[in-house]
């Protein structure tokens, strides 16, 4: 097959399932694994591919994305171009499987997908009993977004993983995607132990803690006051893939570090 991933998180899935060598091209943000996504042609961002030179690599399949508002366009015109597709949403650690499974289901690569998805099951469970000796369930801010303070709600993977790894997102009980607070006002009030800033397309070395720390007002927060700040990989936590369950098992250590010596 001649197959284009137009989402990190979608090229993620396709190495996987060892098929990165039917892979003719990709979207500017797919970065990983390095070695075999460097070598690919790109297509643009993923919130703008360019279609015409999508088209010119004659896909037997696209694999497209609903995860961040306005990849609906890609899916659109891959409809009015009469491209073979399939688009993946997924918002659950049970939509990531399915999602894996129905990609398997696309590439004939059916027993594969259902041994990934196995084996990942198997490490949630490892580190859902590792969670359950804890001895506290700490309140966890995640930032995607500093200006405004946009943060992942309840009807995301990340308020799951952090439940996984015995924690709780502080958003957890709101519905949609995110939260946005141009004050932080709401952060504020809910006084998380820890904070995890992950921006989607910023690098971690440019993310400054120091300047999180100094923010008016924040010195309150017991994130601040015990230097609970964590700058985390995009690649770990944004992506809907398997490599999630990697920062899933980075994250019980950051937030119960007691449990390894147990």
């Amino acid at each position: 097959m001649r197959i284009i991933s137009i989402c990190p998180s979608n090229t993620e899935i396709l190495h996987a399932l060892g098929l990165m060598e039917q892979v003719v091209a990709v979207d500017d943000y797919s970065d990983w694994p390095v070695q075999e996504t460097s070598r690919l042609p790109r297509l643009g961002p993923d919130l703008n591919i360019n279609m015409d030179k999508l088209e010119s690599y004659k896909p037997d399949l696209v694999i497209a994305s609903l995860s961040v508002p306005g990849m609906e366009k890609n899916v659109k015109r891959l409809e009015e171009r009469g491209l073979p597709y399939i688009a993946l949403n997924p918002k659950t650690i049970d939509q990531i499987y399915e999602d894996i499974r129905f990609v398997g289901a696309h590439t004939g690569t059916e027993r594969k997908a259902a041994e990934l998805v196995a084996r990942l099951q198997q490490r949630v469970e490892r580190v859902r009993e590792k969670a359950a000796k804890r001895t506290w369930t700490p309140r966890v801010y995640w930032e995607w977004w500093p200006r405004p303070f946009i943060s992942p709600a309840g009807d995301t993977w990340l308020t799951p993983i952090s439940e996984l790894a015995g924690g709780v997102n502080i958003f957890a009980d709101r519905p949609g995607d995110s939260v946005i607070s141009q004050t932080g006002r709401e952060i504020l009030e809910q006084q998380p132990d820890f904070l995890f800033a992950v921006w989607p397309g910023v690098h971690p070395d440019k993310i400054d803690p120091e300047k999180i720390r100094t923010r008016p007002g924040w010195e309150q927060i017991p994130a601040i006051r015990h230097n609970r700040i964590h700058v985390m990989e995009e690649g770990l936590y944004c992506r809907p893939s398997p490599r999630l369950f990697d920062g899933l098992e980075k994250l019980v250590d950051l937030l119960h570090p007691e449990l390894n010596n147990a």
